[in-house]
C-alpha cells in the first residue's frame, strides 16, 4: 500500500458552499490564485457543480463556462473536477440523458477532466449507468461516491453490498465514501474503509467528510489507519465548521500517522492567505472547529444546507426558528422514508421543514419538488413513506398536474431558443430564466479585477526565492521603460 497520501482540494466547491453559501467566489477571485493552487500538488480539485454554475450566472452575472476554461488553462497540472448526480443540470427538474450527455461534452470540452458521480439513493445501477455515460463522453477520471447516512435502512452491510455492486463496473476509476453530514464515527470508518478497499481493489478509495460536529478530522485519521490514501480537504479559511477538514491540519495528522504527502506547503500557505484576505475584505466567515453535538445525528443536514437554511430564515425575518426547523427536518425525513440528506433531496427536506414551522400547520404548503418526490419522479425511497403524509401530498391539485411531468430534454430546444447558440449557452438558456442569462451575456468580456490581492505578487515571489538560494548573493533588476531599479544583496 502506498505511503504517500493524495489530497483532493474542495475549497472552491464544497468549502465555498458550506461556509459562503456557494456565492462567495467570483471568476477573478479564483483565477487570481489558480496558478499558485496548481503548484501545491493536489491530486485534483473538487471544483464546481451545475448548482455553482447557476449561481455564477444568477448572482455574479458571470459565464461559468469561461470560469472553467480560464482556470483549467491556469492549472495544467491539476485536474479540475465536478460533482453531479447525473440526473439534472442546474434545475431541480430531472434531465434526460440527451441533456446530460451534452452537459458532459461541454464540461470536457471546456477543460473538466474528473467527474464525481453521486446518486441520492446510492442505486448501483444508476451510478454504473452514469459512469458509463461519463466514460463515453471522454472524462479522464470517473469517480463514484456512496453517500453515507444513518437510519434503520443505512447499515454497514447496506454500504458494503453497494460497494461490491459498483466495483463490477470497469468504467469507474475510483470509489469514495462521501459523508456530507460529518456523521462518520471511527468505528464506522474501521468497518467501511477496509471493506471498500477490499471490494474495489486494486483501484483507489477516497474519503470525504465534514467537520460539522468535529468528527471529520477523526474520521480522516481512522481512514489513514484503515488504508485510505486519498482525502478531501479545503484550505484552512474555508475548512472546519460545516466544511471539510482543513488541509493544513490534515497534513500534520498525515505526518503524525507515519505516512507522507507531496504537497508544497509554502504554496498552500499562499493559497490560504488569499482566501483569508477575501474573507476579511468581504466580511465572510472563516472556518473554526466545531464542538461535538450528538443531536446532529437526528437531522443529518449536510454542512452547506445548515448554512443555507439559517440564511433562508434570516431572509424571511424568522431566525429564531432555526432550531425548530432542524428538529422538524428529523420528522420530515422519517415521513419521506429516510432519504439520504444530499442534493437535491436535502434541499427538499429543509425547505419543507422551514415551511412547516413557519406556517404552523405541517404539510399545508408543499413545493412542487416535494410533490414530485412522492410521485416517485426521483427514485424509490429507502423505506416506505408515511401513508398519511403521502395521501395528503398526493391529494393536492398540483399532484395531478405534475404526475406526468416529463424530464427536461433537448427535443425542440434549438427551435425555441435559437439555432446559432453555442451548446454551452443553450444549456444555460434551457435551465435558467432568460433575463439572468441575458444579464450574463451583457457583461461578458468586461474586465473585473479581484477584490483581494492574488497571493504573493511576482516580485515578492522572486525575492522569496532569492532568499532561499544561498548561492545567489547579488541581483540587479532594471525596468528600462519606467527607469525603476531594484538592487538586492545578501548580507554577509
Amino acid at each position: 500500500m502506498s505511503e504517500t497520501v493524495e489530497i483532493v482540494d474542495t475549497t472552491t466547491r464544497d468549502g465555498n458552499q458550506s461556509l459562503w453559501s456557494a456565492t462567495g467566489l467570483t471568476t477573478p477571485d479564483v483565477l487570481a490564485i489558480a496558478p499558485t493552487m496548481d503548484r501545491v500538488g493536489f491530486r485534483a480539485l473538487d471544483f464546481t457543480s451545475s448548482t455553482h454554475m447557476g449561481i455564477s450566472v444568477r448572482f455574479h452575472r458571470e459565464d461559468p463556462w469561461e470560469l472553467i476554461r480560464l482556470v483549467s488553462a491556469a492549472m495544467p497540472n491539476t485536474p479540475l473536477g465536478l460533482i453531479t448526480t447525473g440526473m439534472r443540470f442546474i434545475q431541480w427538474v430531472p434531465a434526460g440523458e440527451d441533456v446530460m450527455r451534452l452537459a458532459f461534452r461541454c464540461w470536457v470540452r471546456n477543460g473538466m477532466r474528473r467527474i464525481q458521480i453521486v446518486d441520492p439513493s446510492n442505486q448501483p445501477d444508476a451510478l454504473i449507468r452514469m459512469a458509463r455515460v461519463a466514460r463515453e463522453e471522454d472524462f479522464d477520471e470517473v469517480v463514484v461516491g456512496l453517500t453515507y447516512s444513518i437510519s434503520p435502512v443505512h447499515t454497514h452491510d447496506y454500504y458494503l453490498e453497494r460497494a461490491a455492486a459498483v466495483a463490477r463496473s470497469q468504467d469507474i476509476d475510483r470509489l469514495y465514501l462521501k459523508d456530507p453530514g460529518g456523521l462518520l464515527m471511527p468505528d464506522a470508518v474501521r468497518t467501511l474503509i477496509p471493506g471498500f478497499i477490499e471490494r474495489f481493489a486494486p483501484r483507489p478509495v477516497e474519503l470525504h467528510s465534514h467537520c460539522t460536529i468535529g468528527l471529520g478530522p477523526l474520521a480522516y485519521v481512522e481512514g489513514l489507519r484503515s488504508g485510505v490514501r486519498t482525502l478531501h480537504t479545503a484550505v484552512a479559511p474555508l475548512g472546519s465548521s460545516t466544511s471539510n477538514p482543513p488541509a493544513e491540519a490534515t497534513l500534520r495528522n498525515i505526518e503524525a500517522e507515519g505516512v507522507s504527502h507531496a504537497l508544497d506547503t509554502e504554496a498552500l500557505a499562499v493559497v490560504s492567505d488569499h482566501f483569508r484576505e477575501l474573507a476579511r475584505e468581504r466580511g465572510l466567515p472563516i472556518g473554526a472547529p466545531a464542538e461535538f453535538d450528538a443531536a446532529y445525528f437526528r437531522h443529518q443536514m449536510p454542512g452547506g444546507m445548515v448554512t443555507t437554511t439559517r440564511r433562508q430564515l434570516q431572509e424571511l425575518g424568522r431566525p429564531e426558528l432555526f432550531d425548530a426547523a432542524l428538529e422538524e427536518v428529523t420528522r420530515v425525513r422519517a415521513e419521506m422514508g429516510y432519504p439520504i440528506m444530499v442534493t437535491p433531496v436535502s434541499q427538499f427536506v429543509a425547505t419543507q421543514a422551514v415551511m412547516n414551522v413557519i406556517s404552523g400547520e405541517r404539510w399545508s404548503k408543499v413545493s412542487d419538488e416535494m410533490v414530485r418526490y412522492f410521485l416517485g419522479h426521483f427514485y424509490e425511497p429507502p423505506a416506505p413513506v408515511d401513508p398519511d403524509v403521502a395521501d395528503r401530498v398526493l391529494s393536492l391539485s398540483r399532484a395531478a398536474e405534475l404526475r406526468h411531468l416529463e424530464p427536461l430534454t433537448l427535443e425542440g430546444a434549438r427551435e425555441r431558443l435559437g439555432r446559432r447558440l453555442s451548446d454551452e449557452e443553450l444549456l444555460l438558456r434551457l435551465t435558467m430564466p432568460a433575463e439572468q442569462v441575458d444579464a450574463m451575456i451583457a457583461e461578458r468580456g468586461e474586465s473585473r479585477p479581484p477584490l483581494a490581492r492574488p497571493g504573493r505578487a511576482p516580485l515578492v515571489r522572486l525575492l522569496h526565492e532569492l532568499a532561499r538560494r544561498k548561492s545567489i548573493t547579488y541581483l540587479r533588476l532594471e525596468d528600462g521603460r519606467a527607469g525603476d531599479v531594484l538592487v538586492w544583496r545578501r548580507e554577509a
